[in-house]
């Protein structure tokens, strides 16, 4: 006599077959045709299962795939594939092109730190890296701690045990047969990943090569659009920058080369009556016209150097002290003329490694912009005192202080102030750009202290050992 239940164990092989799953298997009684409709019962579970866990899978890579940056992929992977895979955390890298470096490009954790970011690399060969990618197989670690007792030079795995992760898979990246990458996915539990099929592990890494490989290219070209689109903006500036120079170089040079050849005319007629005191006055104004000339040339080449990224340091040691006591006094004797007096008030005793030249012209421009604003027979006062492991230059004035729109415009290019110099000194609006330049190419800060009709505090902080 034949079971009825062969025929109704025939019938859900059919429907399987057909993927139908929820079908109804009879087991009982519990003899040996009963045991092969409790196995059949099972596969119906498990492809069920196995079924839903796929078409998860799919609709959460569908949503991925519709993100075109590669963070923001990651970042979707990340917050999506948690009802597939157990994590705390996941990380992405790359291989160069070279195919001899694996490198962190991407991390996510909920855990409080994350020790190995991107960034951190470590040669593939003869890792266990190279060995995931020569199988094509995920690797599942599932106790991460005794994986780093038994291999103590595993820097990445010292790092992530340090975040506290207990168990690990790693998932190779493989695009059209060419390794691209990995993704670690980590757990805080030891043994996360006993459980978990490895077949779906492989569907995964299927599906992430493809889209974290277009998110990557997609990425790339936004990055190099990016940075086209900076250096077009730098080249314009550049262009403006130009365009600056060649306005202030027409403006500026006119009036004193007029002047020197109107002088020239007057020298040049021998009918044009002129006693020895006026003929050496006119030949003082040429002399006067014509270093105005050459410190707006310098102050232009300066610029033009700096821009061009060919401002060269010559560093040497300098005894601070007698550097700027020769400066004050140097500045003291130019101040003479508009009675305003330049006085050294502190100077501490110590060495500073330094472009002597460089500084020169940092103090020498800070010091005569004090003199060139401050009414005449005032005092401006120079310190000199070591502060934060550096040293700090500072110069007082008694002048009418920096308002808070001319503070804005304060170490840019042709940034001129309200305020004028009040013995009628040329000003070129380039000296403190060209000092800010020269400060930070030192490695150094500067800036300025000042309430408006109170004078003004200009202050540079210089490290004592150059920026290496």
């Amino acid at each position: 006599m034949t079971d009825e239940r062969i025929a109704r164990y025939i019938e859900a092989a059919e429907h399987l077959r057909q993927g139908i799953y929820d079908v109804e298997i009879p087991v009982a009684p519990t003899d040996d045709v009963g045991r092969l409709g409790e196995a059949l019962q099972a596969l119906a579970h498990e492809l069920d299962r196995r079924r839903a866990e796929l078409q998860k899978l799919d609709q959460i890579t569908a949503r991925i795939n519709a993100g075109l940056l590669l963070d923001d992929i990651l970042d979707n992977v990340y917050e999506d594939f948690r009802s597939l895979i157990p994590y705390n955390r996941i990380g992405f890298s790359l291989i160069d092109e070279t195919g001899g470096t694996v490198t962190a490009r991407w991390a996510r954790s909920d855990q409080p730190e994350i020790h190995l970011t991107r960034g951190y690399s470590a040669p593939l060969a003869g890792s266990s890296l190279q060995q995931i990618i020569e199988t094509g197989e995920p690797r599942i670690i599932n106790d991460l701690v005794a994986y780093l007792q038994a291999k103590p030079q595993s820097e990445s795995t010292r790092l992530i045990v340090a975040e506290g992760m207990r168990s690990s898979l790693t998932c190779p990246l493989i695009v059209n047969g060419y390794p691209v990458g990995f993704m670690f996915f980590s757990s805080i539990h030891a043994g996360a990943y006993s459980e978990v099929h490895v077949d779906i592990f492989k569907r995964i890494a299927r599906q992430l090569s493809v889209i974290v490989d277009k998110g990557y290219l997609v990425s790339e070209l936004a990055s190099r659009q990016a940075a086209i689109e900076a250096k077009n903006q730098e080249l314009q500036r550049l262009n403006e920058l130009k365009n600056s120079f060649l306005g202030m170089a027409a403006h500026d040079l006119r009036n004193p080369l007029s002047s020197i050849q109107l002088i020239a005319s007057v020298l040049r007629d021998r009918t044009f009556p002129l006693s020895e005191e006026e003929r050496t006055s006119l030949l003082d104004d040429i002399v006067k016209q014509t270093q105005h000339m050459v410190a707006l040339l310098d102050d232009l080449l300066d610029v033009s150097r700096i821009e061009a990224g060919k401002l060269e340091l010559r560093y040497s040691t300098l005894n601070v002290a007698d550097f700027a006591r020769q400066i004050v006094e140097r500045q003291a004797q130019l101040a003479t003329s508009k009675g305003t007096v330049v006085t050294l008030r502190r100077v501490d005793e110590g060495t500073l490694v330094a472009d002597p030249t460089r500084l020169r012209q940092i103090l020498d421009n800070l010091i005569s912009n004090a003199v060139k604003y401050s009414p005449p027979g005032s005092t401006v006062w120079v310190d000199v005192c070591v502060e934060r492991g550096g040293w700090r230059f500072a110069v007082q004035d008694q002048g009418p202080g920096i308002t808070p729109e001319d503070r804005d415009r304060l170490f840019t290019e042709f940034g001129r102030l309200s305020a004028r110099p009040t013995g009628g000194e040329k000003s070129f609006g380039l000296g403190l750009a060209i000092t800010r330049r020269m400060v930070e190419a030192h490695g150094g800060l500067i800036d300025v202290d000042s309430t408006p009709g109170q004078g003004a505090t200009f202050w540079v902080w210089l490290p004592a050992q150059p920026p290496t």
